[in-house]
């Protein structure tokens, strides 16, 4: 594997954060989070995705081989980077901040040479005028198929990086229909992933307010909370152990192992490990609101 391949996830996630200090933090955490999460969270599970056999392990996908994992790798890969080029345009011009943010996450993943020159030629494809997305699409969902769990971590991917911006344009959203429609994303599944995307991307911005001491109406525990439901995606009304099924179920998906043994590429692990930092965190929330409602 390619030393690079680690890196980007959280390049694409200093994209959408606003700066490295986040980045620095998930990268020092994620080895010992994943190994906390696999050992302490998902062990009920694990029986689940164990079919049997013990030398597989609890995360191999025995839908297909190495060589078919590498091709899915590889078309999830690049329809990932020529997607976001593709989304950077869709308003019609690639902002100067949007450049400086592509050049950011080559710096950040260490690319030189003929490697940054592939990571840029993807993104360039994606963002130049001629470029159909609908092959790629049509690529990605043959080579992601019975992969529905990869399916939800592409748009998430695309969601994340389109709300750099804080919003939606017109445009972004009709380019969003295309993918959802050529994915077999429903409309119901997609609005249910956005608003999860967006609770986070709000959630993020609160807190780098937060860090920067300066005050805001969404700072409030109010609109927190709020968000944290929107991110499990379930109503405030939902019952403890609704709430509990869905928290598992959300970790269930986001798991970077068993991600990657459905054929995710090794470069996305640390975006799955921030999902499932992202979900932990808002059930953490949720509860100690709960209880200190009980109890006051």
């Amino acid at each position: 594997m390619n030393f690079w391949f680690g890196k980007l996830t959280g390049a694409v996630i200093g994209l959408f954060s606003g700066g490295p200090f986040g980045l620095l933090i998930g990268a020092f955490a994620g080895h010992l989070f994943d190994q906390t999460i696999s050992k302490n969270l998902l062990g009920k599970q694990e029986s689940e995705w164990t079919q049997g056999s013990p030398e597989r392990g609890p995360f191999k996908d025995s839908k297909g081989s190495s060589k078919q994992n590498a091709r899915v790798q590889e078309v999830y890969f690049a329809t990932v980077f020529r997607v976001m080029g593709c989304i950077a345009k869709a308003d019609g011009r690639v902002s100067e901040r949007e450049i400086a943010a592509a050049t950011a996450i080559m710096d950040q993943m260490g690319l030189t040479g003929d490697q940054r020159q592939k990571a840029i030629g993807l993104f360039t494809e994606g963002k130049g005028t001629n470029y159909d997305l609908a092959p790629d699409l049509k690529s990605l969902s043959a080579a992601c198929r019975d992969r529905d769990d990869l399916i939800q971590m592409f748009v998430e991917i695309q969601l994340s990086v389109a709300y750099a911006d804080g919003q939606l344009s017109r445009d972004e959203k009709q380019l969003f229909s295309q993918i959802c429609k050529a994915l077999g994303v429903g409309a119901f599944q997609f609005e249910w992933i956005h608003n999860r995307v967006r609770a986070g991307a709000r959630s993020q911005q609160s807190q780098g307010r937060a860090g920067g001491r300066q005050q805001a109406p969404r700072t409030n525990k109010t609109s927190e909370l709020n968000d944290a439901y929107a991110i499990l995606g379930v109503k405030s009304s939902v019952a403890d152990a609704e709430l509990k099924k869905a928290y598992r179920r959300l970790m269930s998906e986001h798991h970077p192992d068993k991600l990657i043994a459905k054929g995710l590429p090794e470069s996305m692990m640390r975006l799955a490990k921030e999902k499932t930092q992202e979900i932990q965190t808002a059930y953490d929330k949720i509860r100690k609101h709960r209880r200190a409602s009980a109890t006051g």
